[in-house]
């Protein structure tokens, strides 16, 4: 084989692994944009290295992946952005072949925001294993070998993300899909009448609120805690307004959709998504809120967007 042939057949052994490496690297950043950064530098990595001497490519590109996310969350730049109160995982559209490999519930909750948002309390290497582990199903020699870590030391790890993410985790198994579509239908219904006796009843006692703000302009992530302060900003927040339809862009309408496996309101101008609104459904009520509005957040959740069918808005005009 000359050395164009050569290199057309590595590159195509690297486009092969290419969405699980990027699947695997959203779990480890939160961010569909740096996990493709991260895969692309995999990459460059792959076309420099002595392939010749890589007997298994998809464990070595693994291993590359993976520590490339570790760097970048270890950087003083990550560390910056995710203690200074303003992130928040990027949202994916259903569909989205990053929310993969999805075959069961630890896979899929492993992209859910909600773990996502629970993993940010782990340290790196804890984060790496989980991760791995259960969304990649790898055994703890395959993962010592990854991150240069003993057997038991991976072990040990596991527990305490396993630990840290279950006690601090609001719910157990997954919603109903029928029955989490008619709960968020019906906190739209009672957040557009203004009826805010319904929403405080659809929220469980410890519910939470987090938003990155109108036009996701916050400094810092804004936090709402018991039903009624959650209800008083939904109903706030909700109501249109001449104000908050210059700062959308127009005139949105407001879709159902499925968002990391969770709930969602989408809220669009056009074929422009420019909020947000996920849920966590826990017991039949709602137990967290995210809104979602910074436009960086956006864009993949977008570009997804402009590729779904066409549905019927829950509101036409909002």
């Amino acid at each position: 084989m000359d050395s164009t042939a050569s290199d057309r057949f590595d590159t195509s052994r690297f486009e092969a692994s290419r969405t699980r490496l990027a699947s695997l690297a959203y779990r480890l950043l939160g961010s569909a944009t740096d996990a493709e950064d991260a895969v692309q530098d995999a990459f460059l990595h792959w076309q420099a290295a002595d392939r010749q001497r890589i007997n298994v490519p998809e464990a070595w590109l693994t291993k590359v992946v993976t520590n490339l996310c570790l760097d970048r969350l270890r950087s003083a730049q990550a560390r910056r952005e995710r203690t200074a109160g303003a992130w928040l995982p990027e949202p994916l559209l259903e569909g989205d072949a990053l929310l993969g490999p999805a075959d069961t519930f630890e896979q899929r909750e492993s992209v859910s925001l909600a773990v996502l948002t629970l993993m940010e309390r782990l340290s790196p290497v804890e984060r790496a294993v989980y991760v791995l582990r259960e969304a990649f199903a790898y055994g703890h020699a395959e993962i010592a070998e990854i991150l240069d870590i003993t057997e038991s030391a991976s072990q040990q790890h596991l527990h305490r993300a396993r630990r840290r993410i279950t006690d601090a985790r609001r719910g157990g198994g997954e919603a109903d899909r029928a029955s989490a579509r008619r709960i968020v239908e019906e906190f739209l219904a009672a957040a557009s009448s203004g009826r805010t006796d319904r929403l405080v009843a659809l929220l469980t006692d410890d519910a939470t609120a987090i938003s990155d703000g109108a036009g996701g302009l916050a400094a810092k992530l804004l936090r709402f805690e018991t039903p009624q302060r959650i209800a008083a900003v939904v109903r706030a927040g909700f109501k249109p307004t001449p104000a908050k339809r210059r700062l959308a862009g127009g005139t949105p309408a407001v879709h159902y959709a499925a968002v990391n496996g969770a709930p969602a309101l989408l809220f669009v101008v056009g074929d422009q998504v420019i909020g947000a609104v996920t849920f966590d459904v826990a017991g039949g009520k709602i137990a967290t809120v995210r809104g979602i509005a910074a436009p960086a957040r956006l864009v993949r959740l977008t570009e997804a967007w402009r590729q779904h069918g066409p549905d019927t808005p829950l509101i036409a005009q909002w």
